[in-house]
């Protein structure tokens, strides 16, 4: 089994992992498990990959599913500050759209956060179609009703 193309594929795409852990976990430490769980379960999941799909819509693919499986078997801890802070932290505009983006991003329900990352990862109907296993046109209509969802909750 020849492993170099997977850590070449791991290493362009360890940024979209990285949004991934993002979307679907709070806390930095909470993230860093899910890359690392990630990354164990592609690497386990690697013999049985046969090319159908190009290596990195599979990675993907088993990105999202990991993170999901592991989202539903853990429930996220609450935790409520004791005091609020004295002053506000000030922060650039662009780490500030950042953060509002990604705080809309997980109001979404699973479906919706899977099909958003794979559209701002830059990747076709039709990847999206074959990744998440819908038909491509209707990869379209639920990325308009996602965006028309997002907008809305960015409003309030």
């Amino acid at each position: 089994m020849d492993e170099q193309p997977l850590l070449t594929a791991l290493q362009q795409h360890q940024d979209m992992l990285h949004k991934i852990c993002r979307l679907y976990r709070d806390t930095l430490q909470d993230r860093e498990d899910l890359f690392q769980e990630i990354i164990y379960q592609v690497w386990k999941a690697y013999p049985s990959f046969e090319g159908q799909a190009k290596l990195s819509s599979w990675i993907y693919r088993v990105a999202l599913n990991t993170a999901l499986a592991t989202f539903r078997r853990k429930q996220p801890q609450i935790i409520y500050p004791t005091a609020l802070p004295e002053q506000a932290v000030t922060e650039d505009a662009a780490a500030l759209q950042q953060e509002q983006l990604f705080a809309a991003l997980k109001q979404l329900n699973d479906g919706e956060k899977a099909i958003i990352a794979l559209y701002l990862e830059d990747m076709s109907y039709q990847e999206i179609a074959a990744i998440t296993g819908i038909d491509e046109n209707y990869v379209g209509v639920k990325l308009h009703r996602i965006k028309n969802k997002l907008r809305t909750i960015l409003k309030q």
